[in-house]
C-alpha cells in the first residue's frame, strides 16, 4: 500500500473534535496529495488516555471515533492512523485504520505489541522517551516474533531532565538498521510535558527544524500534528503546527 521507495507524511490533529474539523483537515491532505504527489496519511486520536489532567478532554472514545475516521476515508480515499492504549482496542482499531500507532509511553507494552500486531496493519511504534533508537529492536521484535513484518518506527525525543525534551537525531539511523521506515515526529519532539500547568507546552516554531534535521539524518518519514487553529485545540495546542503551514514544510522536505 505504501512505496517504500517514496517518503511518507503523517498528518492531522492531535485528538478527534469534531467532524468539522477532521473534514477541513482532511480536504487540505488531499489537496497536497494530488498537488505534491506525495503519500500522507490521516491521523487523528479517538482517545487521549495519558492526558496531564483528568479535567483535560480526551475525545468521542473507541466506537463513536473509529467511525467518524472511517467516515473520512470513505469520503476522501486518504489512508488513517490512530494510536491504541489497551490491547482491547486493536483489533477494532485494525478493521478501521491502516497503520496503528503505539504511543511513545508503551511501547514496551508486550501484549498491546502482539495483539497490534495480530491486525495485519502496520504497527508505528513510538520510542519512548526513556529509550535510545538501539533499544527499539526489542519492541520491533515482538511484533515480528508474532508473525507481522510491517513495523515503522518513529522518534519523538527524549526526556531531558524535568518539562524538556531533546533529539538525538543519531536515533534515526540507529532505528534504520532495525526497520526500513523511520518516521521523525516533528511536533511532539517540541513538547515541554507538563510544563504549562496541568497542560503540556510546546515550542511549535522549531518544528520546520526538527523535520529538516530529521531528513539529514536519514528519515524517510515524518509526523505533524496539525489544526487550522492551533491555539484554540483542544490537546496539544502549542506544539501543533497551524494546518496553512503543511504545504511550505513538506515542499522543503521534497
Amino acid at each position: 500500500m505504501f512505496d517504500s521507495n517514496k517518503p511518507v507524511f503523517i498528518a492531522g490533529p492531535c485528538v478527534i473534535e469534531c467532524a468539522d474539523l477532521l473534514d477541513e483537515v482532511a480536504r487540505e491532505l488531499v489537496r497536497l496529495r494530488d498537488k505534491l504527489g506525495i503519500q500522507i496519511i490521516f491521523k487523528a486520536s479517538f482517545d487521549k488516555a495519558n492526558r496531564t489532567s483528568l479535567t483535560s478532554f480526551r475525545g468521542p472514545g473507541l466506537e463513536k471515533g473509529l467511525q467518524m475516521l472511517a467516515d473520512v476515508g470513505v469520503k476522501y480515499g486518504l489512508p488513517l492512523t490512530t494510536d491504541i492504549h489497551e490491547s482491547v482496542q486493536a483489533a477494532p482499531a485494525g478493521e478501521v485504520v491502516d497503520v496503528i500507532q503505539i504511543p511513545a509511553f508503551l511501547c514496551r507494552q508486550t501484549d498491546l505489541l502482539i495483539a497490534t500486531a495480530n491486525t495485519g496493519k502496520v504497527v508505528n511504534i513510538k520510542k519512548a522517551q526513556f529509550l535510545s533508537g538501539e533499544d527499539m529492536k526489542y519492541p520491533a521484535d515482538k511484533v515480528v516474533g508474532s508473525g507481522n513484518p510491517n513495523v515503522w518506527l518513529t522518534e519523538r525525543g527524549n526526556s531531558f531532565g524535568y518539562n524538556n525534551l531533546v533529539v538525538d537525531f543519531r536515533n534515526i539511523p540507529d532505528m534504520k538498521k532495525i526497520s526500513p521506515r523511520v518516521i521523525m515526529d516533528c511536533t511532539h519532539s517540541v513538547q515541554r510535558p507538563g510544563a504549562a500547568g496541568g497542560k503540556t507546552g510546546g515550542n511549535r516554531e522549531f518544528v520546520p527544524s526538527m523535520a529538516l534535521a530529521a531528513k539529514a539524518f536519514g528519515a524517510n518519514g515524518y509526523f505533524f500534528e496539525v489544526h487550522p487553529e492551533p491555539d484554540k485545540g483542544l490537546s496539544d495546542g502549542p506544539n501543533m503546527l497551524a494546518l496553512a503551514d503543511l504545504e511550505n514544510v513538506i515542499t522543503s522536505l521534497l
